[in-house]
């Protein structure tokens, strides 16, 4: 079934709570659906919208949002060491994340109480704690709007790398996720080297499936502001990655200056929470919008605020921390 809405209200399609409007906003529930959406004729302007967690509204959007309705999470194949399953586009996350640890199976605890649906996941590639969804990604069901047909990408297809995908490239406005195949381990793999993970695990009595999700939820409502109080989008900010001179200039500078591994060994990743808080902007406030007292990553909206002032905040903590470290800092988040 297909529903469709002229000039749709998007407050509550938004994290940010950004008041604004979408020309249209047209809702499926069933893969099938997208063939009678796009047979009308492909609108000239369009965007997938999933749970609206990772998403700026700047303006009022003159095009056509597409919505995936359908949830749901199935197991399609297993083997000696492994279960594959299946989960429609607008799965929440998090409930997909919960019906793994209920059922015992490793990959995705790490990836606990992330906001946003299953659909949305490998756009961003998202990311917690060490770990990301194209760790667990097998498979990513679309529909091509181009060719007007429904295909299938393995997980090389999608060229995944951080925080970024074949979605946000060549597939942007070209295609819309269906639904994702994820392939999680049976044997206990605990991955607990990420910041105080080990302690708060062991804490809890050991490295279990139930332990490791209970300890990154704690950690996650502990430093983020939840999205039905405070307007956000969680973080707001990639972590830089810069070359292994700048990384060591930065750590010399200041010997708790957080240091990571990045996919080039000539390269290091920062931690942008880090250099925005050592800038002195964690708590900082700027009318109706402000960084997070808690988490300097997360931008909020204290109420009533619009995208663009909260790009007007975000242009601003990137220059502070430009001109303080000169390093760059790029938004994670999808400015419409």
């Amino acid at each position: 079934m297909i529903r469709e809405t002229t000039d749709a209200p998007l407050l509550r399609r938004n994290s940010f709570h950004v008041d604004e409007t979408a020309a249209r906003l047209i809702e499926f529930d069933s893969a099938d659906d997208l063939d009678a959406v796009f047979g009308r004729g492909r609108p000239e302007v369009w965007y997938a919208l999933g749970g609206g967690n990772n998403i700026l509204f700047t303006q009022r959007f003159e095009g056509t949002l597409i919505k995936p309705a359908a949830a749901g999470i199935e197991a399609i194949g297993e083997d000696a060491d492994s279960v594959t399953i299946r989960a429609a586009a607008a799965t929440e996350w998090d409930d997909m994340v919960a019906w793994c640890v209920d059922h015992g199976l490793w990959g995705a605890e790490n990836l606990s109480l992330i906001p946003g649906t299953v659909g949305a996941a490998p756009v961003q590639n998202i990311g917690a704690y060490g770990a990301e969804a194209a760790d667990i990604i097998h498979r990513v069901e679309v529909y091509d709007t181009h060719r007007r047909e429904h295909i299938t990408l393995g997980k090389a297809d999608c060229r995944f790398a951080y925080r970024d995908s074949i979605f946000k490239h060549e597939f942007r406005s070209r295609t819309v996720i269906t639904s994702v195949e994820m392939r999680l381990g049976k044997r206990p793999a605990p991955n607990l080297a990420y910041g105080d993970l080990l302690s708060h695990v062991e804490a809890r009595g050991g490295a279990s499936l139930r332990n490791i999700r209970d300890a990154v939820c704690t950690i996650r409502r502990g430093k983020l502001p939840d999205t039905d109080i405070l307007g956000n989008a969680g973080s707001f900010f990639k972590n830089p990655v810069v070359d292994r001179a700048t990384g060591e200039r930065l750590r010399s500078e200041d010997p708790s200056c957080p240091l990571y591994p990045a996919a080039d060994p000539a390269k290091c990743k920062l931690a942008a929470g880090w250099l925005i808080d050592r800038a002195g902007l964690k708590g900082y406030r700027s009318g109706r919008v402000g960084v997070h007292e808690r988490q300097a990553l997360v931008l909020v909206n204290f109420g009533g605020a619009t995208g663009g002032e909260v790009m007007a905040l975000a242009r601003h903590v990137q220059s502070v921390v430009l001109d303080r470290f000169g390093v760059e800092i790029e938004p994670e988040v999808n400015i419409l």
